[in-house]
């Protein structure tokens, strides 16, 4: 029975609908794109994780046959992916093109303990760094508002816009999957700018948003910078008090 099978690949969603389309949007960068088809009313976001040949490179243009599912209220997406005409991958030939795990990387499956071990260290090494810059942060706006350089309702009003900030990070990662109208780059870094980059941090390790792109988080810690340094420059009385009343 097996063999009588060897040639199909099963899907993963029984109640996916099968379609076809062309592909006319792919971010390279990132991985991800859209396929429009006339059977789908909107545009179906596709991944490249979705494509059953990983030696396949997706340009725009490409025809392409793909399952149709709906997952968790959001818009359509493409699954069990490949070119019109290509033969679909085996699966027992997915499986032999696969590396072999390390006998270190199958300890480390084999014993969870090990796993759990290594897994908090390595956050708590990249959480250490922004942990010390908002502590410094929150001490540097209690110094102003004991020093009255910060008036209480400069306080709320950061915590406003560093929430509007993750708000609007937020919006703009469901819109990427769902194609609809995305937030300019400029936008979100005008909000950092303005004081939301804690809130903005915060989005992008939840919604894993935008923290990939080496070009976005070159600007996004420039405007921390900047921000910090006016702030420090403001509570440290290096600018006049009549610039705030101006």
């Amino acid at each position: 029975m097996a063999r009588e099978n060897r040639g199909h690949v099963p899907s993963t969603f029984p109640h996916a609908m099968k379609r076809q389309g062309r592909l006319v949007r792919w971010e390279a960068e990132r991985g991800f794109g859209f396929i429009r088809s006339p059977e789908v009313p909107a545009d179906v976001f596709v991944h490249l994780r979705d494509f059953l040949d990983r030696q396949l490179k997706p340009q725009v243009g490409m025809e392409l046959s793909f399952d149709e599912i709906h997952v968790g209220g959001k818009g359509p997406r493409a699954m069990a992916v490949h070119a019109v005409g290509a033969a679909q991958p085996q699966i027992r030939q997915t499986q032999a093109r696969r590396p072999s795990a390390s006998p270190q990387a199958r300890r480390t499956v084999a014993d969870p303990s090990r796993r759990r071990e290594t897994m908090p260290s390595a956050f708590s090494s990249s959480m250490l760094p922004i942990g010390l810059l908002l502590l410094g942060y929150a001490g540097l706006l209690g110094y102003g508002a004991w020093t009255a350089r910060l008036p209480p309702i400069a306080l709320g009003v950061l915590l406003l816009i560093s929430l509007l900030t993750f708000a609007v990070y937020g919006f703009d990662k469901s819109a990427a999957q769902a194609g609809r109208w995305r937030t300019a780059e400029s936008t979100l870094h005008l909000l950092s700018l303005a004081g939301g980059w804690p809130g903005a941090w915060c989005a992008q390790r939840l919604f894993r948003h935008k923290s990939r792109k080496a070009s976005f988080m070159a600007a996004y810690w420039a405007t921390v910078l900047l921000n910090i340094a006016a702030l420090t420059a403001w509570v440290g009385k290096l600018l006049p008090a009549s610039l705030l009343a101006s």
